[in-house]
């Protein structure tokens, strides 16, 4: 146990909240950065996982 708290699991990232996005095509969106940010914790919930194979899923 004491591994997972030196190596905590990786927190997905907050959604937009309601009226974040402005609707006016915005580079990059609030949308777009969430997009990005899910993908870079997709990478690291992988890499923990592969640390951490007997963790609960």
């Amino acid at each position: 146990m004491a591994e997972l708290e030196r190596d905590p699991r990786p927190q997905p990232p907050p959604e937009p909240e309601p009226g974040e996005c402005c609707g006016q095509g915005c580079i990059p969106c609030v949308y777009d950065l969430y997009e990005q940010a899910l993908g870079e914790y997709g990478e690291a919930l992988a890499a923990w996982r592969a640390r951490h194979p007997d963790a609960p899923a």
